[in-house]
């Protein structure tokens, strides 16, 4: 008996399924049943099932009681496969993958859903192109074969399963949602924004700064448009080129103060204010769409909700269920450790591999002890910051630990001169993006200092754009081959922790780049605490293979959010 099938809609309803052999291959017919939920929940031996999308699956399946052990997501699968064949952002549907094996025209892919708040998945999404389960194996049978021409296929066949189960992981934190307290919520926006006014106006607080900004330039301003700021503080003498917080607090002008907490405050409104909680949340719980690998480097995005922004003052709203627990979990240092693994500088791996902190144990290497700036020469190296005080901080770090700054180096070479790039197990980055901060922005990359890590956000990549400075693109490849890496590593991370978490009742509900969070009971909270510490073992062992190089988590136990921090 076979624990790997595969399943696909059948024309006229119901689904198409075959049970696979270890060659991928059909070991006896097609059957074909009238109910998806029935088909799978019906075979409980299977333990990996072939599928087209699990977003086209998985969410029926979870909303009956149903989970599955493992997937091969082969549209996720073409994506990496095409990424490290050079053709990056090329269709990437199972019906595109079998128009090219078979030399006929390339459907495009359709367009991404838009997020719409309190909708119910459906079970086959309307506007994808119907793809026959033959020729849906067809396609998994050539992309075994494109597997095994990679440059290291097992590392390659590791990254997909790791993307599947990421896959997994996100349709089950969207089912489940993160526990959200509505009460909580608009009590901290009655704090920091005051009354709300009839007519949808801006609430008082927010009237009250707008006119005390006004006050300041001596005639009316509205502090919410940015071109008027920039007007109002010309006709002040004062010239500034945008009404970033960082460029305004810079300047002495009684206008700045009231600006500043303007625009924090606005922010807040606009993003997670009443009208947000009322579309987002419901039943108590947050529910944005998690969207895995949805940038180049890997790192997650949200279809909607703004998840991964969650401004602190607002997480005082997660609170856990009654008798329940937040297990909330940051990696510690975790671009360093992995440059550490995926260099295999000996001397960085030592200091990775130590209990005390990483950034002293360098320091007292190549910095004389001073933490600071043995911080800043680390992510310096990963971010690219090469001229001035970097350049400097650099050289020492390339004295100490000559291996890993080699390796972005080169990483940044073969960006400048338009070669591919890849992660340690082969995610791959195209040979030219658009340069500069814009790029780094879409791609999930913080921007500007290493410490500037609040204006990271995790955009949808959007391919096409070449850009034409050879810098920015060798900035850009130095980075990826470490956030990238840190992200295959993530995803082995999730997949781990959701194996171990299958026999409680704890769940996965929320994930971003570094940091994970599991509700569970009060009673399971220690057991979580364990798992998590053991995932992150397993997964630096199954992504780098066997290193001194340790990834130790931050953890907190905690009611609320807001309280781990």
């Amino acid at each position: 008996m076979t624990d790997r099938w595969a399943l696909a809609p059948a024309e006229g309803g119901g689904v198409e399924l075959a049970a696979l052999g270890p060659d991928g291959l059909p070991v006896g017919p097609v059957v074909r049943e009238p109910d998806l939920v029935a088909a799978v929940r019906g075979r409980p031996e299977v333990r990996r099932w072939v599928w087209r999308s699990t977003a086209e699956v998985y969410p029926r399946l979870l909303a009956t009681g149903v989970r599955v052990e493992r997937c091969y997501d082969i549209e996720d699968a073409e994506t990496l496969l095409l990424g490290h064949e050079g053709r990056y952002g090329e269709p990437r549907s199972a019906a595109a993958a079998l128009a090219r094996l078979r030399g006929g025209p390339v459907p495009p892919d359709p367009p991404q859903r838009a997020a719409e708040p309190g909708a119910q998945p459906s079970l086959f999404e309307p506007q994808a192109v119907h793809v026959p389960l033959a020729d849906l194996l067809e396609v998994y049978a050539e992309q075994q074969r494109r597997h095994d021409r990679t440059a290291h296929p097992e590392r390659m066949r590791l990254l997909t399963a790791a993307e599947s189960a990421g896959m997994l992981v996100a349709a089950e934190m969207n089912h489940a949602g993160l526990p959200w307290s509505a009460e909580v919520h608009r009590r901290v926006l009655r704090e920091l924004l005051g009354e709300r006014y009839a007519g949808g106006g801006e609430p008082r607080r927010l009237a009250e700064l707008a006119d005390e900004v006004s006050a300041a330039f001596g005639h009316r301003v509205r502090p919410d448009l940015p071109a008027e700021v920039v007007k109002a503080f010309a006709r002040a003498g004062i010239k500034v080129r945008s009404t970033r917080r960082w460029e305004i607090e810079a300047l002495d002008h009684p206008a700045v103060a009231p600006l500043v907490e303007y625009k924090k405050l606005y922010r807040i409104w606009v993003a997670h204010g009443w009208s947000w909680l009322q579309d987002w949340v419901r039943d108590g719980r947050f529910r944005p769409e998690f969207l895995a690998g949805g940038t180049v480097t890997g790192r997650w995005v949200t279809n909607g909700g703004g998840a991964l922004q969650i401004p602190k003052v607002i997480r005082r709203a997660v609170v856990a269920d009654p008798g329940w627990r937040l297990v909330v979990a940051d990696a510690d240092q975790m671009e360093p450790r992995v440059l550490a693994a995926i260099s295999r500088d000996p001397g960085l791996m030592e200091v990775a591999g130590r209990e005390s902190d990483l950034y002293q144990a360098v320091s007292d290497r190549a910095f004389s002890g001073d933490r600071d700036q043995a911080k800043i020469a680390v992510l310096g190296a990963v971010y690219g910051q090469t001229s001035g005080d970097g350049l400097k901080n650099l050289a020492a770090l390339r004295r100490r630990f000559p291996r890993a700054v080699a390796y972005v180096d080169e990483a940044a070479r073969a960006g400048e001169e338009g070669r591919l790039v890849r992660t340690f197990l082969g995610r791959t980055c195209p040979p030219a993006v658009r340069g500069g901060e814009d790029a780094e922005e879409e791609a999930g990359i913080p921007m500007g200092s290493p410490d500037d890590t609040d204006e990271a956000q995790a955009q949808q990549w959007v391919p096409g754009y070449a850009s034409t400075d050879a810098r920015a693109r060798g900035r850009f490849a130095r980075n990826f081959v470490v956030q990238g890496s840190a992200a295959d590593w993530a995803l082995l991370l999730l997949a781990a922790l959701r194996q171990a978490c299958a026999g409680m009742k704890a769940e996965l509900v929320f994930f971003q780049h570094d940091e994970v969070i599991v509700h569970c009971p009060e009673e399971e909270a220690q057991a979580v605490v364990a798992a998590i510490q053991e995932a992150a073992e397993l997964a630096g062992r199954l992504t780098f293979g066997e290193t001194p190089v340790r990834f130790p988590f931050t953890t907190a136990v905690v009611e609320c959010y807001a309280d781990a921090k």
